[in-house]
């Protein structure tokens, strides 16, 4: 399995890492444009292989044109958010935008039917844009898988439960339109609206919402950037592609909504391994059902300002 991650900043760097530790490639090819970045990156990793004795080979490369042959394309170039100030995801749309077009382009013809995982924010348009300049079957953003974590980790430590035993997703946007789908969210193997009476508890729902929608603020203020969230989230995904399991992540797929004329990709969960496979839309409730909708389409409007002078 020959694994490429395009961008190796701060969200790039522990995503390998996180992958190539948890056995998923045979190959793994880093690819910065930063010159040198790449380069140094991998010889990182090497030492990190010497070190828990597995056997990986690391290609690394400056220019996008020279990844080849790649099964899965992770893309994360882009420029990041500014730590302390007000910038949504959104804004990046348009200059990100310029940079996923130009990978997709540089990529799509020495990489015959590669699956992309599009990384970089506002990461439900980015993947849009990949899709229409790689034309490649499978394409698919990273969603809100990564809000799905946070969800969980908010509820196991508001209601003082393991981490394991909690499940539960989140839909709509990554960023300021995610919806937390609480008629998914269970406990064990009963709804969080049971548990929380069986055991006699007090769940503030806005107080999960609010958190799931701002963690990432609070993250990139004190520490620069997410970092270890992120790179598990997108091991899990990638996981689900290499060994196919059909399990169930919250990732943006092309989805026909209503009212929007083209497919957008909206985060909803779905059954993924090396195909899309059905997704929880009819089984939500009619207020996560209306969400969803609102949320593609604040997608659909951030792809086109990036798509504008594309």
């Amino acid at each position: 399995m020959h694994i490429a991650q395009i961008g190796t900043g701060r969200v790039g760097r522990p995503t390998v890492y996180t992958i190539m530790c948890s056995g998923l490639a045979d190959i793994l090819t880093v690819c910065d444009t930063k010159p040198g970045l790449s380069a140094a990156f991998a010889e990182e990793l090497k030492h990190a292989m010497a070190s828990l004795r597995i056997d990986v080979e690391i290609n690394s490369c400056d220019r996008d044109e020279e990844v080849s042959n790649a099964d899965i394309i992770l893309i994360s170039a882009g420029e990041p958010r500014i730590p302390g100030g007000k910038m949504s995801r959104r804004d990046l749309a348009v200059q990100n935008g310029i940079i996923v077009k130009s990978v997709s382009e540089a990529t799509a013809s020495r990489n015959p039917g590669a699956k992309y995982v599009v990384i970089s924010n506002p990461v439900d348009a980015m993947g849009m844009v990949c899709k229409k300049f790689t034309r490649a079957d499978f394409v698919i953003s990273t969603g809100t898988n990564l809000e799905s974590l946070r969800f969980r980790s908010k509820l196991a430590d508001t209601l003082k439960v393991p981490y394991s035993q909690i499940h539960g997703w989140v839909g709509g946007e990554h960023g300021e339109a995610a919806i937390p789908l609480w008629s998914t969210a269970k406990i064990h193997d009963q709804h969080v609206d049971d548990y929380v009476l069986s055991k006699k508890q007090v769940l503030n729902k806005h107080d999960v919402d609010s958190y799931v929608k701002n963690v990432s603020k609070f993250i990139v203020d004190n520490i620069g950037g997410t970092e270890y969230g992120p790179a598990a989230s997108f091991r899990d995904i990638t996981r689900a592609i290499v060994g196919n399991t059909e399990e169930l992540l919250s990732v943006a797929t092309p989805t026909r909504m209503e009212d929007i004329p083209e497919p957008v990709f909206v985060g909803l969960p779905v059954k993924l391994g090396q195909k899309v496979g059905r997704s929880l839309f009819d089984n939500l409730s009619r207020v996560e059902q209306t969400g969803i909708s609102k949320a593609a389409e604040a997608i659909y409007e951030t792809y086109l300002i990036a798509t504008e002078g594309l």
